[in-house]
């Protein structure tokens, strides 16, 4: 592919979510706003890229984004490498995360579960675990959705099957909710 092919391919896809995706995005918002205003945390998890997403969302939320708000409980279940090994090697790569779950979340947390397929086992796993648990489950696919889509509440499903393409629209919509948030939070405070 060169590298106009990937703008254009790109930019039609974007077009194809921006059409399809923002009820679904501002639902995922008000799903975040709930669970932080109830004192709750958002737990999120994938492999590879998704795994950066994963990380990404989180520190926009215990961090800040556009502008400076208090700190929001988040946590990255890819981020110590020591727990993801050591649960990889007592339980198996596919229980890395819902050990994690079970560990951590309780009723009225959200998962973000991140899969481009839908159908890594170990998020997918996650996702029962955190549902077992009463969390709400928050999926990032692409277009198929895989076994995912039937563990989760909310489906945001990129609308393409190659990867590259599912992540970047996985990044701007990361951006477009924390936006979202923020608004809602700010409008929380206001006098």
């Amino acid at each position: 592919m060169t590298i106009d092919a990937a703008f254009t391919e790109h930019a039609r896809v974007l077009a194809e979510a921006a059409r399809d995706l923002p009820g679904t995005l501002s639902h995922v918002a008000d799903t975040m706003h709930a669970c932080f205003t109830r004192g709750n945390t958002l737990l999120a998890c994938g492999n590879g890229g998704s795994a950066a997403d994963a990380e990404h969302l989180v520190g926009e939320l215990v961090g800040r984004f556009r502008g400076e708000r208090k700190a929001l409980s988040a946590v990255a279940l890819t981020g110590s490498g020591a727990t993801v090994t050591a649960l990889a090697n007592d339980y198996g790569y596919d229980r890395v995360f819902a050990r994690q779950v079970e560990a951590l979340a309780r009723a009225g947390d959200v998962l973000f579960a991140f899969s481009t397929s839908g159908n890594s086992p170990n998020v997918v796993e996650a996702a029962r675990a955190a549902r077992a648990r009463g969390c709400t489950v928050v999926a990032f696919t692409g277009a198929a959705g895989g076994r995912l889509r039937a563990e989760a509440d909310i489906v945001v499903a990129a609308p393409s099957a190659v990867v590259a393409r599912i992540q970047e629209v996985h990044g701007f919509c990361i951006h477009a909710i924390v936006e979202a948030l923020d608004h809602r939070l700010r409008t929380d405070a206001a006098p």
